[in-house]
């Protein structure tokens, strides 16, 4: 139990952190702040990734790159008219659905509420629809301009066996890394933990961390969405039934050596697993499997209902399952 509240303890703090992608500044340095004392070193290179490394390869070991993003979805002011609106453009996918009514945060602490215009009849919203309002009463009041970023804000909320915030995606899946970081011991591996940026917008941090790093071995840590809502999209993952292995998405087709090592471990740890087909949507791993000459590279998965919302939900069992898998993983030679 001591385990679960430290990982639910450092999920509010990181989901409760802004930084859309391009202004991960917060966020890293509250990451640094966690992990400092339990690696060998880290540094943030040139994009802004904070990049630890854990464990020095010995014989039977190898360099494992492992991965999770830390940016979010957002928006960036494009306009303020003379009456104080904001006008905005999406920082990754952000649907306008899910925007209506809802508060935002800037990087420089103004807060705000997203508004749309009067629609026709059967007219559907898009983003070109909404606008900011900070509460300015003009242009010259507004204090935010041209290029201002903002993410979605809303409190965490703990249902017991489900969490809800925004930014699960991908701070659910940072939060598993720190812990598998925090957890792994006497490793025979090399292990780059990488808490990447911009993800939200094309995988970039992935990119340029997995060429510095040139791993052997690489998984991503995201989040996934499930099949079991009403209506929902077809698909086998559930919340609460345990980590998602996965073997494809749209970005890339996880290494059959990458899957099967994660499927062994679940089995030997006797920790319920669920195999994820994703149709959308791509992750870091796709930027590790095609570094240089390619690596053998997969992802760890959470299942996370409302992906891209301000509400994203996620299960206690299914993160303390990703820690254990992972720190499993991680621990012991890898046989391929």
């Amino acid at each position: 139990m001591a385990k679960t509240n430290d990982l639910l303890k450092t999920l509010e703090m990181l989901v409760e952190t802004p930084g859309p992608s391009g202004s991960e500044h917060q966020i890293r340095s509250k990451i640094e702040a966690e992990i400092r004392e339990h690696v060998d070193e880290f540094y943030t290179d040139a994009l802004g990734n904070l990049i630890a490394r854990k464990g020095k390869k010995a014989e039977g070991g190898k360099r494992v790159m492992v991965s999770a993003h830390v940016d979010e979805i957002g928006l960036m002011v494009t306009h303020v008219d003379d009456n104080g609106f904001a006008r905005f453009i999406s920082i990754g996918g952000v649907s306008p659905y899910t925007c209506i009514g809802g508060r935002v945060l800037f990087m420089n602490g103004t807060q705000g509420v997203i508004g749309v215009e009067r629609l026709e009849a059967n007219e559907q919203p898009n983003l070109a629809k909404l606008f900011i309002d900070t509460g300015a009463t003009s242009r010259d009041d507004s204090k935010v301009g041209v290029g201002d970023v903002c993410g979605f804000e809303r409190p965490f909320m703990n249902l017991g066996k489900r969490l809800v915030a925004k930014s699960m995606d991908d701070r659910a899946a940072v939060a598993v890394a720190i812990g598998a970081l925090k957890a792994v011991q006497n490793t025979p591996n090399e292990i780059y933990f990488v808490f990447s940026v911009q993800e939200e917008v094309g995988l970039r941090g992935a990119i340029t961390a997995a060429y510095g790093v040139d791993p052997e071995v690489g998984i991503a840590v995201d989040v996934t969405r499930t099949g079991d809502t009403p209506k929902g999209t077809k698909m086998e993952v559930s919340l609460g039934k345990g980590p998602a292995i996965k073997v494809r998405d749209s970005s890339f087709i996880a290494d059959p050596r990458v899957i099967n090592w994660m499927v062994e471990e679940a089995k030997a740890q006797g920790l319920p697993y669920q195999m994820e087909v994703l149709e959308a949507g791509g992750t870091d791993g796709a930027a590790i499997q095609r570094t240089r000459a390619g690596v053998p590279a997969g992802c760890l998965s959470i299942p996370c209902r409302y992906i891209h919302s301000p509400s994203e939900m996620v299960d206690t069992d299914d993160l303390q399952g990703c820690v254990e898998l992972l720190t499993g993983l991680l621990g012991k030679p890898i046989g391929f």
